[in-house]
């Protein structure tokens, strides 16, 4: 049940707060009061969008605040508290579930248990045939087959779809195959491997370095064993000091530092010949550079790096050999196609079967509620089942629904009804008047909240209606009432005077700014209120 509701700088209501009570709570006031806004208001509470320039201008933002309270069995009296706050300059919002920040998920799971909104709208959508199946299938004994309904489907699409991209991808390879084998054969004849292009240019530039020091070499033994080999020379300088020592003593360190290096020379000529590059492939110059140029071709051929083009080759072998093993796969999915259609057949046929239990329950349900808001008693009510087409594929032999082996139709109901005796059953949205929706409207909703006894929120659901059928609508009104909380918006006198509690909404002007205000009336205030919404006059009973 709905406690307090608080709204604050919401589009022109500056600050209203309403405690309701159990039973009926009547909000009255002139066309363009605001009426519909305070319930707008607890729409945005309970998960509906909203626009952020509704906050009030000048203001930051706008919260609406409620307290709703339960009885959990037969333990004590719980309490939710929710608030909601429409930042102006973000249009973002900000959820708090007992003032913990909580998401706009965990409001649309609170709603259905909190407030059940039944509007002029509402009579539009009833109007739609897919609107039509969704209540019917509000009052399935087994909720529980929707969603597995929809595991079943999503199931047979995913195989549907996985067996559509394997035919693309086998037509679209099929149509390439005759390039894919030149591609493969134009690989396989170089047979290029990683990295071995960038190897092939290191051991290139190590067989350069080669070349440039064997003619280093040669150069340095040319200098020291040429047509006058410098060793012999010094030898003989040598040999020619010693002859001059006996002469002058000084000549003598000459004569030892000629033979030093004599020596010198004959070690570093042994130095020069000992000095190579290792090469650990045996390579030759030649065949790096032939190996080098049949590479480069394929590069220019396939107009591609040879890291890319050892990727396509790796590439284009597994699409030969997918397509060379997809019948394989295609029969694969073929039967995981025909088991997942006859699992989401056999829940068809569930579904279809409680459908029609289903409407017999509730169009039975229907009629008694009707013949209680002012239609004939012989007026019926019926949903005519109409096959929508769900699957089609390969005849799979088994399966629920409908129609041609290995096709699966779902049952869809649309709401037909006969207002009088002697005519055939119409489609309600080809036939019904606006005060007879009205009360379509209001027997569905009653039936609708049976179970879970949310606040039930009537926003001028008595459009179109007066006389004796206002009032049979009024007791119908009171008689919810009696259940579970309400709070209706009307602007009939006949049904305002039925409240247990009476809020008037107003609009005023003060200092040039408007604003909306919303106030529960006194007995006196009831009375006049009642006087006005009647043009002045008494109100009929």
């Amino acid at each position: 049940m709905l406690e307090l509701l608080r709204i604050r700088d919401l589009a022109l209501i500056e600050d209203a707060e309403l405690e309701f009570t159990p039973g009926m709570n009547a909000l009255t006031g002139e066309t363009g009061a605001g009426k519909s806004f305070i319930v707008r208001a607890i729409d945005f509470l309970t998960g509906e969008p909203m626009s952020a320039d509704l906050v009030r201008p000048g203001k930051e933002k706008a919260v609406v605040e409620a307290v709703f309270v339960g009885q959990n069995g037969d333990g004590p009296t719980e309490e939710l508290i929710l608030r909601r706050e429409l930042i102006a300059g973000t249009g973002r919002s900000r959820v708090y579930v007992n003032d913990r920040l909580g998401s706009l998920e965990s409001l649309r799971e609170l709603r259905a248990g909190l407030v059940l909104h039944t509007s002029q709208h509402g009579q539009q959508k009833l109007l739609q045939p897919a609107y039509q199946a969704r209540i019917l299938d509000s009052f399935l004994a087994e909720p529980g087959l929707l969603p597995e309904r929809d595991a079943a489907l999503a199931a047979v699409k995913a195989v549907q779809t996985a067996r559509t991209d394997l035919d693309a991808r086998v037509a679209d390879l099929s149509r390439q195959r005759e390039f894919l084998e030149f591609q493969r054969a134009e690989i396989a004849k170089v047979n290029p491997q990683p990295g071995e292009e960038d190897d092939l240019l290191q051991r290139k530039a190590g067989l350069k370095d080669r070349e440039r020091l064997d003619e280093a070499k040669g150069r340095a033994l040319d200098a020291l064993l040429g047509e006058g080999p410098l060793a012999a020379l010094v030898g003989e300088l040598s040999r020619a000091l010693a002859q001059l020592t006996p002469f002058d003593e000084s000549f003598g360190a000459d004569k030892d530092a000629a033979e030093d290096f004599r020596h010198h020379l004959g070690n570093l000529e042994s130095r020069i010949r000992r000095l190579t590059v290792e090469s650990e492939n045996g390579d030759d110059i030649e065949a790096i550079e032939a190996r080098l140029f049949e590479l480069a071709k394929l590069k220019r051929k396939l107009n591609k790096g040879l890291d890319e083009i050892v990727d396509l080759g790796r590439q284009v072998e597994e699409n030969l050999s997918f397509l060379d093993s997809c019948a394989l796969d295609a029969k694969r999915l073929e039967r995981e196609e025909a088991l997942a259609a006859k699992k989401f057949g056999a829940v068809l046929t569930r579904l279809n079967a409680a459908r029609r239990e289903a409407s017999d329950r509730l169009c039975a349900r229907l009629g008694q509620e009707l013949a209680g808001l002012g239609f004939s008693e012989h007026a019926r009510v019926e949903f005519v089942f109409e096959p929508a087409l769900v699957y089609s594929g390969p005849p799979s032999g088994e399966g629920g629904g409908e129609g041609n082996s290995g096709d699966l139709f779902e049952l869809r109901g649309r709401l037909f009804w006969v207002p009088n005796p002697g005519q055939p059953p119409r489609p309600l949205d080809k036939i019904a008047s606006g005060g007879e929706l009205s009360r379509f409207l209001l027997a569905l909703t009653g039936l609708q909240a049976e179970s879970a006894r949310p606040t039930l929120i009537f926003d001028e659901v008595d459009a179109g209606i007066g006389g004796h059928t206002l009032t049979r609508v009024g007791e119908r009104l009171r008689a919810l009432a009696g259940r579970q909380q309400m709070i209706l918006i009307t602007h009939w006198p006949q049904l305002a005077k039925l409240a247990d509690r009476h809020f008037q909404v107003r609009k005023e002007v003060v200092g040039g700014l408007t604003f909306t205000g919303c106030a529960r009336l006194d007995d006196a205030a009831i009375a006049s209120e009642l006087s006005r919404m009647s043009g002045g006059g008494p109100v009929s009973a």
